[in-house]
């Protein structure tokens, strides 16, 4: 989707040249805004495909801006901030952000972080079934395979495997995946995630030890890794 448009939100004007150049680079269409009100008003007039957004903006909170997009937008966001204390970082994500990154950012994590999800938005659309080097998961039939032989997962660890995929490349809090797969009463049962995310990596890591799919965010969450072949 290197034709992708993407929204830049940021009152920075060297930030903003910057993105444009490296995004313009890879062959996006860009659009800019240096205000809240000016993004707001451009991510719904334009047909972003993927939304940049500065936390720090002069006439509005980023946080609210981004509770005001996630309202009706639901294409990708990635938080491009200054501002890199845990709080900020899990309200962002739990606010309905994509993604993360601390400025100065290395141009080219920001562009790997952008194909992932407008990859995975076509995955979301397009594939009932997704096949990776050591395991396959079919939307369709709700199975796993693993050297193409069928693996038993019980209804909760195939659902959490599920959410991790649909979110390949996003960092899901703990709170967000514990609200999403067994609901609002579980939100504080951390260690409860764990030992799910531990029988995950049993099942389609080779080494469960080292995952290199289901990796941790410290004090975050997790986040989903992986290129389907």
């Amino acid at each position: 989707m290197n034709n992708a448009e993407i929204l830049v939100i940021d009152d920075e004007i060297q930030m903003r040249k910057l993105l444009e150049i490296t995004l313009q680079t890879s062959g996006y269409k860009v659009a800019k805004a240096n205000t809240a009100k000016e993004g707001l008003a451009a991510a719904a007039t334009s047909s972003s495909d993927l939304i940049i957004l500065d936390l720090g903006l002069p006439d509005e909170n980023g946080h609210t801006v981004l509770k005001k997009l996630r309202e009706w937008y639901t294409k990708p966001v990635i938080i491009l901030s200054v501002k890199n204390n845990e709080d900020d970082i899990v309200t962002a994500l739990d606010n309905g952000a994509n993604d993360y990154l601390i400025k100065p950012f290395r141009t080219a994590e920001l562009l790997a972080r952008i194909r992932s999800l407008l990859r995975n938005c076509l995955v979301a659309e397009n594939s009932p079934a997704i096949r990776y080097e050591d395991f396959e998961i079919n939307f369709s039939t709700r199975t796993i395979k693993r050297n193409n032989e069928p693996v038993k997962f019980t209804a909760t660890q195939y659902e959490l495997l599920a959410l991790f995929v649909k979110n390949e490349g996003k960092v899901l809090t703990h709170q967000y995946i514990l609200k999403e797969i067994w609901g609002a009463d579980y939100i504080t049962q951390s260690q409860y995630l764990r030992v799910f995310v531990a029988q995950l990596r049993k099942k389609i890591e080779k080494n469960s030890d080292k995952p290199k799919y289901i990796v941790t965010e410290s004090g975050v969450g997790y986040r989903f890794v992986a290129k389907e072949i």
